[in-house]
């Protein structure tokens, strides 16, 4: 009887332990590029559609920008974008000197506000019109104004202090918040430095301008490589920008690397072959240099790209440098076919244990 229980528990360690070993074997081997077709499309059981191509030359996607090159309103915000002379605004406070007439404005020694309806209140004339008008139309309409009463008026206008005019830049900035537009022009990449510029996380190819409930999505880096700049986008009253953080702008990699971690899109780009180097590169005792694989998922086009190249030819490097990357790729390396027999083997370990003792018996 106690011979049968032995036996039993044995058969009972046998079976626990090789059921554990085929688990093991599940999870050990971890991701598998599997069958696929060596080109073409397919639907797999999930319901995607995936499109599989060789990386060549003839296949080698073109550049972001150059793809799309920029978007029609985009477009349209860098031709209408110029420098303009300032515009008095409401909430401005104006200084005006009358430098032959000193007594006439001393009572306006602290400016000049511009009220809510945009006009500003003057002695001898009264109100008169300010909001809209640049500094030398609005010092004409006021020296036409007083010669009524004076022969030589001769005024002196600025703005001492410019309350109008802002805009609002918060996310992954330094310093977010609200902005003064002064006399001197604010192009985009001021409106950033003057926020401090972008925090640690900040993503200057991620940068949303809205302007009269139009949002424009650009990059810093997407405009250089369009032959703009940022200096040539200035910042209008009433805009927001919003600077997105890199979280959402990098590539993943999977499988057999030296290391697995996201890699970050930085502002100069980032191809395939800087991906490998930053990931230590692939791991000499397991990486099947000839199966390398970039997803690329473009839910728009309602399918799934998967491009494969063999690292072991010499010739794919320069494919490899000339493949851009975009955010959230993901380059997946796959295991030879003796590391997943080794992987195997090992998650067949512990059944041999149990075999031995059953043969004890």
């Amino acid at each position: 009887m106690r011979q049968a229980t032995k036996l039993l528990s044995t058969a009972c360690l046998l079976l626990s332990s090789m059921l554990y070993g085929c688990a093991t074997t599940t999870i050990n081997a971890g991701l598998q590029a599997g069958e696929l077709p060596p080109s073409g499309s397919f639907t797999a059981q999930n319901g995607i559609n995936f499109n599989v191509q060789p990386l060549t030359l003839a296949t080698l996607p073109p550049k972001q920008v150059e793809r799309s090159q920029l978007s029609n309103n985009l477009s349209n915000l860098v031709r209408s974008s110029s420098r303009t002379n300032y515009r008095i605004a409401s909430s401005d406070v104006l200084s005006i000197i009358l430098v032959g007439y000193p007594d006439i404005t001393s009572a306006g020694s602290s400016g000049y506000p511009v009220d809510q309806q945009g006009f500003i209140q003057f002695p001898l004339i009264g109100r008169i019109q300010a909001r809209g008008l640049s500094i030398p139309q609005f010092t004409a309409n006021l020296s036409s104004r007083l010669e009524r009463y004076l022969k030589y008026s001769d005024p002196q206008v600025k703005v001492i202090e410019y309350r109008g005019n802002k805009f609002f830049i918060d996310g992954e900035v330094n310093k977010p918040g609200e902005f003064n537009i002064t006399d001197a022009p604010v192009s985009l990449y001021s409106a950033i430095s003057m926020a401090g510029g972008t925090s640690g996380e900040g993503d200057s190819n991620n940068i949303i301008l809205r302007r009269n409930g139009i949002d424009y999505r650009m990059g810093l880096q997407s405009l250089r490589q369009a032959g703009l700049s940022a200096n040539q986008i200035y910042v209008q009253d009433g805009d927001s920008i919003r600077v997105g953080s890199e979280d959402i702008n990098k590539v993943y990699v999977l499988g057999e690397f030296g290391k697995v971690a996201p890699v970050p899109i930085l502002d100069q780009g980032l191809n395939l072959a800087q991906v490998i180097g930053e990931s230590a590169g692939l791991n000499p005792s397991t990486a099947n240099a000839a199966k390398i694989y970039v997803v690329r998922d473009q839910p728009e086009y309602q399918r799934t790209n998967i491009y494969y190249v063999d690292m072991q030819a010499l010739t794919s490097f320069p494919l490899a440098s000339r493949f851009e990357m975009q955010p959230n790729d993901i380059v997946y390396v796959d295991p030879t076919g003796l590391t997943r027999w080794n992987r195997v083997l090992s998650a067949l370990l512990p059944s041999t244990s149990a075999v031995r003792s059953f043969s004890s018996l």
